[in-house]
């Protein structure tokens, strides 16, 4: 009988947690590595954008030298990608755009250089780069979820729900708490019109529990929908159950196709009072509650959270996406179309001043 390992059916003791030991030891260096290869490439683009910018600027040189400079380069450099005119000037706006070499260094070397793209064509300045550049980091998003993140205005909805977190909750957790809900939320990728009712966007957003996932941001786990509640011989069925892994408690989710109402608090606190007898593990923080509307009066909202004793938080959510500004104004007004349906020959491209 031979002494080799190769080929045998039954692995001796410990041998799978050891197999498994080293396939996670292999998969952690690989990551070091392509880490390491792009934090050097990140620094390298910096550095010639950098001396592109120092040169032009005390030689006089003009935008020529990048074209020569991009023809020089692949000709030294015929394996490497990445030398064409139009990723030099990219280098050039990378290094005018962050000119502090350390935070490059130690913040930006993070992220692969077409994330960097992403930030520079996105975003119009330093302060909204460097926060989707840290969220970036923070929640190891790829290229395309930057940009839709940038895309849906993340950083003007984030943390912006109103909310009693800051009376209810201690302060670590309540920070965190605020800065894990939105305001409003985004619900166009469900394909609704804006008339939907609640029971069809509760099974839509389950349908697309994915993208649902993703809008709510890191940290939550979807655990039901219509999760019943046995209390006192009665039923009651919860909207919507997350767990929230970082803060390490559970979330109730409650929509209403209408206008926020102070009463609707009222049956929320109650779902958060039932989780928190029936469900909650006791190690787990106090169960949160999330109320989702059509539209809030702010003011409103404000009053009816301050006397309630449970930590709840109010926010709109949109199932159409709203139209930029810009664009408000070039399409023609409802009373237009019902005009030209009714047999007028106007051109609706636009509203009369």
């Amino acid at each position: 009988m031979s002494d080799s390992p190769i080929g045998f059916t039954d692995p001796p003791e410990g041998y799978a947690a050891w197999l498994s030991e080293l396939k996670d030891r292999i998969h952690r260096s690989r990551q070091r590595a392509s880490q390491a290869v792009n934090r050097e490439l990140v620094l390298l683009y910096w550095q010639i954008g950098r001396d592109i910018l120092a040169r032009q600027e005390a030689r006089g040189w003009g935008a020529k030298v990048i074209d020569q400079l991009a023809d020089d380069l692949r000709v030294a450099f015929p394996e490497m990608k990445g030398f064409s005119p139009r990723n030099l000037k990219y280098m050039r706006a990378f290094a005018d755009a962050w000119p502090d070499e350390e935070f490059v260094q130690g913040v930006l070397a993070q992220l692969p250089w077409y994330h960097q793209l992403a930030l520079l064509d996105k975003l119009p300045g330093p302060e909204s780069r460097r926060w989707y550049a840290t969220k970036a980091i923070e929640h190891n998003w790829s290229r395309n979820v930057l940009v839709m993140q940038i895309e849906s205005r993340l950083l003007e909805r984030d943390g912006k729900a109103v909310t009693n977190f800051e009376d209810r909750l201690p302060g670590p957790q309540s920070d965190l708490a605020r800065e894990s809900l939105k305001d409003p939320y985004r619900f166009d990728f469900l394909g609704l019109g804006e008339e939907a009712q609640e029971r069809e966007i509760e099974g839509a957003l389950v349908r697309h529990v994915t993208d649902f996932l993703l809008e709510l941001g890191a940290g939550f786990a979807f655990v039901g929908r219509q999760v019943l509640l046995d209390v006192g011989g009665e039923e009651f069925f919860i909207d919507l159950l997350f767990y929230h892994l970082k803060l390490r408690c559970y979330v109730v989710i409650e929509l209403k196709a209408g206008k926020f109402k102070p009463e609707h608090l009222g049956q929320l606190s109650f779902y958060l009072t039932a989780v928190d007898e029936q469900v909650k593990h006791p190690q787990d923080g106090p169960t949160i509650g999330l109320l989702l509307c059509k539209s809030k009066n702010k003011v409103v909202a404000e009053y009816a959270l301050r006397g309630a004793p449970l930590p709840l938080g109010v926010a709109e959510y949109q199932l159409v996406e709203a139209l930029p500004p810009e664009l408000e104004d070039k399409l023609p007004s409802i009373e237009r179309i019902e005009r030209e349906l009714a047999g007028g020959d106007e051109d609706l491209t636009n509203d009369p001043p």
